[in-house]
């Protein structure tokens, strides 16, 4: 098919008027024939049944029934005047209601005439009706031809209520169809349509749009969800090929004193076979000749850190220097702690560098940094300044990279003359179907086994009402030694939301919990880091019994004996942020609890939510949930956007096609790595048209 044919604006299309035009581009964003072909139905309706009144399911649905109006009454008056319609089928009656449009309807409907009226079916006051059905006139001949699966598109309130009805859209794309003349090209070779029993271009196009039955309409979607998503996949596992291809990293060949050491004299505990095999992973990477670009996910304390460690040791064992990106100042300052102990058993330099480091801290940071007298360095954004220059960076490790745009990122790689292997840890656990898409040309470690002895976390949902036995557990904890968080999601009361503020809960607190008795620690995002640091320490040596904070607590924080969580209007908070706050406790020997507060008033989105969190302390079953109620772009945010940009397919319940698609992508890269063989010219033509025009579905010519 010409190109040019697809690229031609659709007010070319036969019945399409100037305004209606304007309109369709301005709300869907339709501007030429391939948008048009490209928009296809969220929903079909079957309209191959027609009822009986006396048979009508009891609930309401979509029915279809044959019939008559026997009368024709105006009620009421203003704004609650509507029309009614008595509709027999000659055994039964039911009525119809109109509330817009009265007086065309008046003037148009007939009565004693036959129609075939469709509609969603209502049950008020024991009373059955059909408000504002489609009506169309009975004719005997011509009932064979009616389409009895009926696409419904995408449509916005402006297009209704302008006229451009679901009729409109379906009689354009029939009209455009017949212009297009179902020439497109195929664009998924005969030997895996063959093998996986697919549907041709054409006729999945066609009967997308116009299925002649339910068979044809699954297979048709079946296809171009399959095709959507091998292309994406392609794209993303060759995307991975070409970069070890291209990118030569350093050849970590050597696992010397540093790692050996650690392994055989500091390191107190045995890895967990998950860990093990991690780190294995790892190493085969890093002794690659290729850059590592690998993603670590392991749920809150499943012991990422410690594999972060022991790859950089073997970064210094080969003569380089590491570094570790944060994007806090509490979890670059853990990380360092942790490391700092185990780095001067084994005569390594380690630094920090953050926002608050001194003037003349950071100037003698970068000159040793420079000179290479600096093994490690670990820091938040500081580190990507330019006045941060490195002897020989070797490999770069960042922790909740989610948190750092694109950007960021690269100013890190930018300052080796090689780049440097790169490792990418995350707490927050990735649905499977979303690593394959958002992550997929990232190789992808999991750590999915917890260490030995960590305590499963009692998670219970406790309303306002329930305030005062919440503080009497409180008070019987601390009894026993034991510390608290308590976190709010909003740091001053809104005018907006009835939600507990940081502010009023201290204040609230301090009556509950007096001084000397009991001491309180506060911390938020808004105070100065040394302020925050100070009030970390203190609650970190014993001093306070309470800390009162906001997210930034989220991640980095490790205090074993805290062993009770508790977050304020908790139903303000996502599942991935209810995680990874109730992972700060369960960090020791102590039973631990996680109480989540909330108002009486709950969305069912909210009792969702909740109720998932006091049922599983499983981060990637939290995950899958999570997916299913945010969807893919509302967790991977406006960064990963374009990456799950699909048109058809649903990576929450298109789940099994996804990891099929993904698999024979895998095969066929596996043994024609530049898709240069006869048998896959469909296949690179495709791709590379994918890969210049960021659009799979242009290529439907």
């Amino acid at each position: 098919m010409n190109y040019n044919l697809l690229n031609t604006p659709i007010d070319y299309l036969k019945g399409l008027g100037v305004n209606r035009s304007d309109l369709i581009k301005k709300e869907l964003k339709i501007f030429n024939y391939k948008d048009l072909v490209n928009l296809f139905p969220n929903r079909y309706i079957d309209k191959s049944k027609y009822y009986k009144i006396k048979d009508l399911p009891k609930f309401s649905c979509d029915v279809q029934i044959i019939g008559e109006i026997s009368e024709i009454n105006e009620i009421g008056i203003g704004r609650k005047k509507r029309l009614i319609a008595q509709f027999t089928d000659g055994e039964d009656e039911i009525e119809l209601i109109w509330f817009k449009s009265l007086k065309w309807l008046k003037k148009s409907l007939l009565i004693n005439t036959k129609y075939i009226v469709f509609g969603k079916l209502n049950f008020f006051a024991r009373k059955i009706s059909i408000p504002h059905p489609e009506i169309e006139l009975f004719k005997a001949d011509s009932l064979s031809k009616r389409v009895k699966i009926q696409p419904i598109y995408p449509s916005t309130e402006n297009l209704i209520k302008k006229g451009v009805s679901n009729k409109v859209i379906s009689n354009l794309m029939k009209s455009l169809l017949y212009d297009l003349k179902l020439n497109f090209k195929e664009t998924i070779p005969d030997y895996l349509i063959k093998e996986l029993k697919l549907l041709d271009k054409n006729t999945s196009i066609y009967n997308i749009h116009f299925p002649k039955n339910n068979e044809l309409l699954e297979d048709s979607i079946r296809r171009l969800k399959f095709e959507e998503l091998l292309y994406l996949q392609l794209q993303l596992l060759k995307k991975n090929i070409n970069r070890k291809d291209k990118i030569k990293g350093y050849n970590f060949s050597v696992v010397g004193k540093h790692f050996n050491k650690f392994y055989n004299e500091v390191l107190s505990f045995e890895l967990t076979n998950a860990q093990k095999k991690v780190l294995k992973e790892i190493r085969n990477d890093l002794g690659s000749n290729a850059q590592m670009n690998r993603l670590l996910q392991g749920d809150v304390g499943s012991g990422k850190t410690i594999i972060a460690f022991m790859s950089i040791l073997i970064a210094l064992d080969n003569g380089y220097q590491a570094c570790l990106m944060a994007p806090t100042e509490i979890l670059s300052v853990q990380h360092y702690e942790g490391f700092i102990e185990m780095s001067k058993l084994l005569n390594i330099n380690i630094v920090i560098l953050t926002g608050s480091t001194k003037a003349s801290v950071k100037k003698e940071i970068y000159k040793s940094l420079n000179s290479g007298e600096i093994d490690i360095i670990v820091g938040t954004h500081s580190l990507i300044q330019d006045k941060v220059k490195f002897k020989n960076l070797g490999l770069a490790i960042i922790d909740e990279q989610h948190k750092f745009g694109v950007a960021q990122r690269s100013k890190l790689w930018a300052k080796s003359a090689i780049p440097p292997h790169i490792l990418i840890m995350t707490a927050t656990p990735i649905p499977r179907t979303l690593a394959m898409s958002a992550y997929g040309d990232l190789d992808i470690s999991l750590i999915d086994e917890l260490p030995p002895g960590r305590r499963e976390i009692t998670t219970v949902h406790r309303f306002d009402s329930n305030r005062l036995s919440v503080l009497k557990f409180i008070k019987e904890q601390i009894n026993e030694g034991r510390q608290i968080y308590i976190v709010y999601p909003l740091i001053e009361e809104s005018k907006n939301m009835d939600f507990k503020d940081l502010m009023d809960g201290y204040e609230s607190l301090s009556r509950e919990f007096t001084q000397p008795k009991y001491q309180i620690s506060i911390v938020h995002g808004r105070m100065k880091a040394q302020d925050k640091e100070f009030e970390m320490k203190r609650f970190e040596n014993k001093e306070t019994q309470i800390l009162i904070a906001t997210t930034v607590i989220e991640v980095g924080v490790n205090i074993p004996n805290a062993s009770v969580m508790i977050i304020e209007s908790s139903e303000r908070f996502g599942l991935s942020q209810l995680h990874q706050l109730r992972g700060r406790v369960g960090r020791g020997i102590h039973k631990s609890y996680c109480i989540l507060m909330s108002g009486n008033k709950l969305s069912n989105e909210s009792k969702l939510r909740l109720k998932t969190m006091t049922q599983t302390n499983n981060g990637f079953i939290i995950a899958e949930k999570d997916l299913e109620i945010r969807g893919p772009g509302d967790i991977m945010g406006t960064q990963q956007s374009g990456v799950i940009d699909l048109k058809i397919a649903d990576l929450i319940s298109d789940q099994k096609i996804l990891i099929y698609a993904r698999k024979f992508a895998r095969q066929i890269l596996e043994e024609d790595k530049n898709l240069s063989k006869e048998k896959n010219n469909k296949l690179l033509n495709t791709y590379n048209h994918l890969v210049k025009n960021k659009d799979l579905w242009s290529y439907i010519g």
